[in-house]
């Protein structure tokens, strides 16, 4: 409430041109920050503003890309769309906000975010370094290789799990090899995961994705595994249908040969 107040105040003397927004707005990337390159590759960064009464502005480094009033008169939001995502998209965002009757007054910038547009360098590989009996609060790492004909320097690695918005680590290293920690795993931590490595600095080129790591955690034991084609899938599952039902079958066949005797024996031994 105090907040609130505070604010009337300080939009009070903003008319004046004594205000300078002092709290920064908070910058959201969906449905993830690294995204491959293709036509339909779209993504959304959502700016939200502390206070009522603005207009937005999204950056790309120093470089305004777009700016915007809020979708309701009440709430300090404003969606920006990025489509058919091309490497020319890559690089670090941020937004801001100004009130519309000082726009000489701008707020602090959000935190920045980094897009990674995926599929300009050969991917790397990902293997688990531990695997076996594994209990809660235990370490887990994750090892990403670069390829051997990768002439990239001074790159960063980033792992990423399915479902999250954004990288679970960065790392930096002039290495073809990093490895990153799962530090006291979970059930939380089952998932599929993937790495790429992208150059520090624009253009940011990317790698394509590793291809997925299924990590498990089921009963105290820690598995990984590449997930299987899905053709591959049901054709596994097939086979143990068809091997199950020549059970049946042989089974059935047995049944009814020794029923087919044992009346057959009856039949010629009536006493």
């Amino acid at each position: 409430m105090s907040h609130s107040l505070a604010g009337v105040c300080v939009g009070q003397t903003d008319i004046s041109g004594n205000y300078e927004p002092p709290f920064k707005p908070i910058l959201r990337m969906w449905p993830s920050s690294v995204v491959p390159t293709r036509e339909n590759s779209n993504v959304t960064l959502k700016c939200v503003s502390p206070m009522p009464g603005i207009r937005l502005v999204l950056r790309k480094g120093d470089k305004i890309l777009d700016s915007r009033l809020p979708h309701h008169l009440t709430e300090g939001t404003a969606e920006f769309h990025l489509t058919n995502l091309r490497l020319s998209h890559a690089g670090h965002y941020t937004c801001e906000y100004y009130l519309k009757e000082s726009p000489d007054k701008i707020s602090p910038s959000s935190d920045v975010l980094i897009l990674l547009v995926t599929g300009d360098l050969p991917k790397p590989s990902l293997r688990v370094q531990h695997l076996g009996r594994v209990t809660t609060g235990e370490v887990v790492k994750l090892q990403c290789q670069k390829p051997h004909n990768s002439t990239e320097l001074s790159q960063m690695f980033a792992l990423l799990k399915e479902g999250n918005s954004s990288p679970i680590q960065p790392l930096t290293s002039e290495n073809d090899v990093v490895e990153f920690t799962l530090q006291n795993v979970t059930s939380q931590d089952a998932g599929r995961y993937s790495c790429v490595y992208h150059q520090a600095e624009a253009p940011f080129r990317t790698s394509h994705p590793s291809d997925y790591l299924d990590i498990s955690v089921i009963g105290g034991f820690l598995s990984s595994r590449p997930p299987c084609a899905l053709s591959k899938c049901y054709t596994k599952i097939n086979l143990i249908r068809l091997g199950m039902s020549a059970i049946f079958v042989m089974f059935m066949a047995v049944f009814l040969a020794e029923a087919w005797y044992s009346q057959r024996v009856a039949t010629m031994n009536p006493w």
